[in-house]
């Protein structure tokens, strides 16, 4: 029974600039647990450990959080997905979403300081859901609090679980709280599996679009690139099984045959809160891929072991591809030194095939957090003399390129750029390298073109730097009508200043 109480607000946090943004992570978390948020900030510090050493970033620089919430919700039939935060971040969700792709529209639940304070943006949030919820077009609403109504304890929870049989899922994804836009995806996978266990549990429910397998199947978690989880259908087909759903799934009637399977592949291993409902729903979870000849062997292995396959089955299937992947490899081999770093959580996976490719990898940065299921993957690359960094921030990304001068960076976006600066062709990860096969003999060979004609453009940025020399960088950036004029008293004095200025700035601190 729905508690009949008002809920109640802790806006304090909201008040110093604006409606408050930008008051602080550490003002928001205080607000937001003092307003009756503790349990799932709890949940979520568990599900999603920061970084144990201290840094100058106590969790990776990553794009918005709820970025991750908002694209699964987008990107499934029959599902309205409604924001409810301050409307720069919403404009710039909004913004980053249709840049990738969205196809629908969002909703959006204004406020102001008033609505926040009162109760009434709960009120405004009800009757949208409320609104929304027509059972002829869609499923499920999600409705997601960022980071303002979070710390003011919207209390989501108090929404009805369904209205005219349209599902209401509602979650907090603060970015004081999830640390990664990947990870909030599996905020809502999560929720959404929770909800659909909980209904499988009560009783019959629709069966997927295209009937249900013949074949016990393997859900394979983590979004990949489409061609994917066609090759692991192949290399399943040997052991009698058959690759199940991906989740995030595109549909909710995917997420009963999600978890109707006989075993759980997490080819993204920090799905923390999905394992947690697979686990419930008793189903075993392997983590790595088949990547490579290694992985693919060890995770055939695995993954039939975990299927209760016969090992002749087993073996028939790793006779069926591991000769091939072999092959492939072998006639596409990657020459150089590499550093690679991501926060799409693949990073590993993508380093395991270069190696196996024959790169000389040194360093792999992830955004995202260490977990049981890429320990694998870990124990395997640091064999190999990888360094593996978990939780990466973009000062040891770019102190990585730095260390070991490369002769080829992946990386984010301001990674590639700081590479390209010095000389150091660079490929951006989440565009040019992961949305590529990666799995079975079709991954073993798809990244070899790619990263050889990066490479090979050495020259090209040798070229190009001594042509341009310093034009363009530092004093010299921008546009100019003339020549830049020296001022090398005026740089003499500012230094001079910015010495003394720090010297009474720690006297003062000193006398605190």
């Amino acid at each position: 029974m729905n508690d009949p109480r008002p809920p109640q607000f802790k806006a304090d946090a909201t008040q110093g600039d604006g409606i408050g943004c930008h008051s602080g992570k550490s003002e928001m978390l205080a607000a937001a647990q003092q307003a009756g948020k503790s349990e799932v900030l709890e949940q979520y510090a568990r599900d999603y450990p920061l970084a144990a050493e201290a840094g100058p970033h106590d969790q990776p620089q990553s794009m918005c959080p709820a970025f991750g919430s908002l694209r699964v919700g987008l990107r499934m039939r029959r599902t309205a997905t409604i924001l409810s935060g301050s409307a720069c971040c919403v404009y710039g969700l909004t913004f980053t979403s249709h840049f990738y792709g969205a196809r629908r529209s969002v909703g959006y639940v204004p406020f102001n300081s008033e609505t926040l304070v009162t109760g009434k943006l709960f009120e405004d949030i009800r009757d949208a859901v409320h609104k929304e919820a027509d059972p002829a077009r869609y499923d499920a609403v999600v409705i997601i609090n960022l980071c303002v109504p979070t710390a003011s304890g919207v209390p989501l929870q108090l929404l009805p679980k369904q209205i005219n049989g349209v599902r209401i899922i509602g979650i907090d994804v603060p970015g004081f709280g999830v640390p990664t836009h990947a990870e909030a995806k599996d905020v809502l996978a999560g929720a959404m599996l929770r909800y659909a266990r909980e209904e499988a549990a009560a009783g019959p429910v629709a069966a997927p679009r295209n009937g249900r397998a013949q074949l016990p199947t393997i859900t394979l978690l983590g979004e990949m690139f489409p061609a994917d989880p066609v090759g692991i259908g192949m290399m399943l087909a040997p052991m009698g099984l058959a690759a199940g759903p991906v989740v995030p799934t595109r549909e909710w009637r995917e997420l009963y045959a999600a978890l109707d399977c006989a075993a759980v592949a997490a080819i993204h291993p920090f799905y923390t809160a999905s394992i947690r409902e697979f686990e419930a729903a008793v189903r075993p979870v392997v983590g790595s891929a088949p990547v490579g000849h290694d992985g693919t062997e060890a995770w055939l292995q695995a993954i039939g072991n975990a299927a209760n396959v016969p090992q002749a089955r087993i073996d028939a299937a790793k006779n069926a591809m591991l000769p091939a992947i072999r092959g492939v490899l072998a006639k596409a081999p990657i020459k150089g030194r590499i550093t690679l770093s991501g926060y799409e959580g693949s990073e590993l996976l993508v380093a395991r095939l270069l190696v196996e490719s024959g790169a000389d990898v040194r360093y792999v940065g992830s955004a995202c957090p260490r977990t049981v299921w890429s320990d694998a993957d870990r124990e395997w690359l640091e064999a190999k003399g990888v360094r593996v960094q978990f939780r990466a921030s973009l000062e040891q990304d770019l102190a990585a390129v730095d260390e070991f001068r490369p002769d080829l960076a992946i990386g984010t976006t301001p990674v590639v750029q700081a590479a390209k600066q010095a000389s150091i062709p660079s490929l951006y990860f989440t565009n040019l390298i992961s949305a590529r096969p990666l799995m079975g003999p079709a991954g073993a060979g798809s990244l070899a073109q790619v990263i050889n004609a990066a490479i090979a453009n050495k020259t090209r940025f040798d070229t190009m730097k001594a042509f341009f020399g310093d034009v363009g960088s530092g004093d010299k950036a921008g546009v100019w009508e003339g020549v830049p004029t020296e001022h090398p008293g005026f740089r003499e004095q500012t230094r001079k200043k910015i010495i003394r200025l720090q010297k009474k700035l720690e006297q003062e601190s000193m006398g605190s």
